[in-house]
């Protein structure tokens, strides 16, 4: 986040916390906006990167789990990076540009991720640029997400995981009601204005309670390697191919698609008090045993406490309450344990 876009929230209300906006000034009305109204959310926990260059295609294709030779125009797609081993080191939105991809990732791995992937390009054509300087995320959600779309001028892409692009601005549809807008950092200000006559400001954390909603948790710096892609349904959602050639990790992807069962699923929970994502998982009155889960994303729930997604070993569910420790030796209870149904 640049210094000119975060002293332009703030002047808006903005309540910081290392960087990323809790709220405007009122989380509990901004959640319940969430689940109810339409929001804008500034996503400064995404950071924006660019692939550029004649080998740009080929380079990604060879690296991620999905499918980049086949990504269309006007297309994007969730992929995964993940490690020798098939854990997944980040989870990204990919989407094509004028000049190559334009990704999104966790903003705290931004760092890590880049000049980890710049050590693969070797003799490759192939530049990576982060444009976090350049470029700003927004998110818009709920049902006037179209008419504050409209009322800014934006484009209007017309089915989920599809763009459309203008001179300054790109939007992402991901879901029916829920857009990402990548806007530059010049036009930024003017975007957020139009917007906000229809949508509510609100902080990250009420995106991220629409992203527990939707299931689909963003690795991050702690979660980074905990997660085979289908743990966390990246298979069912379009983020991994089993149609490609190697990227690395392909070798346990694939062979815990077709030679073995992933045992590990993904469910939402419900919890009193705050987890954070990384703690582990353990039957009740057990923290000394193997764990059986681990916190994929947590955010506050509109009716209170904390919403949230786990990974959690199967026969698990059902036979005791389950608590999560937070590495700092608090423990809570999850409650309402239910799998994420993703459709295949």
């Amino acid at each position: 986040m640049t210094p000119d876009w975060q002293t332009y929230l703030a002047a808006r209300g903005a309540q910081f916390d290392n960087e990323q906006i809790v709220d405007f000034g009122n989380q509990a009305g901004e959640l319940s906006a969430a689940r109810e109204a339409t929001v804008l959310c500034p996503l400064t926990h995404l950071a924006p990167f660019e692939c550029s260059g004649e080998d740009a295609q080929t380079f990604l294709h060879n690296q991620l789990t999905s499918d980049v030779n086949h990504l269309g125009k006007n297309a994007a797609q969730y992929a995964a990076w993940c490690s020798p081993k098939g854990r997944m080191l980040a989870s990204f939105i990919l989407s094509r540009n004028d000049s190559g991809y334009l990704g999104l990732l966790s903003a705290d791995l931004r760092t890590f991720i880049l000049k980890r992937l710049q050590m693969y390009v070797l003799r490759s054509k192939v530049k990576i640029v982060d444009r976090s300087s350049d470029l700003q995320c927004l998110g818009v959600a709920g049902p006037q997400a179209e008419a504050a779309l409209l009322q800014a001028g934006l484009p209007m892409p017309t089915v989920p995981m599809n763009t459309a692009s203008n001179a300054t601005t790109k939007v992402i549809r991901l879901a029916e009601g829920r857009f990402i807008i990548i806007a530059n950092s010049a036009t930024a200000h003017s975007v957020w204005e139009s917007l906000a006559q229809i949508a509510v400001p609100a902080g990250v954390p009420a995106w991220l309670w629409l992203d527990i909603q939707a299931g689909i948790p963003l690795i991050t710096e702690a979660t980074k390697e905990a997660f085979v892609p289908q743990m966390v349904n990246y298979d069912k959602i379009g983020g991994v191919s089993f149609h490609k050639g190697c990227y690395p990790g392909q070798e346990v992807v694939a062979r815990t698609q077709y030679l073995g069962k992933v045992k590990r699923h993904l469910y939402r929970f419900h919890a009193e008090g705050g987890l954070p994502a990384g703690g582990s998982i353990y039957p009740a009155g057990s923290s000394e045993a193997q764990p059986c889960g681990i916190i994929a994303s947590t955010a506050p729930s509109p009716e209170g406490g904390y919403d949230g997604l786990a990974v959690i070993l199967e026969g698990t569910i059902g036979n005791g309450e389950l608590v999560a420790d937070d590495r700092r030796g608090a423990r809570g209870v999850l409650g309402n344990v239910t799998l994420v149904e993703t459709p295949d």
